[in-house]
């Protein structure tokens, strides 16, 4: 592939990250959160209960950060607290997943049903293509915040 080629991609798939912060960002304060907020509440539902630690590791956020998150959370009870029983310094988040697809679901619903048409859109090969391309893209990124 051309150099030239390799820079008008690498700058369509900038618009594409670019553009997907500001859908999230609409969608976030759609929802009465922040747009950081909002993808931490994706990792919370992703993962389920965890402890608080685990959640300040999993965003590189720090502890204090976390708990602020997390207040912020259960006044909107998205998630509750709980302590653990063998050791009640240890708080574990148990997020809310009734709650949390009430929030997100009228506001994903449509853009999601409408991307799963997009991919489908494309034949198996195409779509060997993005899934080979996403996989290493994430490993890329994931090697390159580790180094940070």
């Amino acid at each position: 592939m051309k150099k030239d080629e390799v820079i008008r991609i690498r700058k369509l798939i900038q618009r594409y990250a670019y553009t997907s912060l500001q859908l999230h960002e609409a969608a976030a304060r759609s929802m009465g959160l922040s747009g950081t907020d909002h993808k931490y509440l994706g990792f919370i539902m992703q993962k389920g209960e965890m402890t608080a630690g685990e959640l300040a590791t999993l965003t590189g956020l720090t502890t204090g950060a976390v708990t602020g998150l997390i207040d912020r959370f259960e006044k909107k009870k998205l998630v509750k607290r709980k302590f653990a029983k063998d050791d009640r310094r240890k708080v574990i988040i148990v997020p809310d997943p009734g709650k949390i697809k009430d929030l997100l679901e009228p506001v994903y619903n449509t853009f999601q049903n409408k991307s799963e048409n997009l991919i489908a859109s494309f034949n198996s090969e195409e779509q060997k293509i993005l899934e080979t391309y996403f996989t290493k893209a994430i490993e890329l990124m994931n090697e390159t915040k580790d180094r940070l």
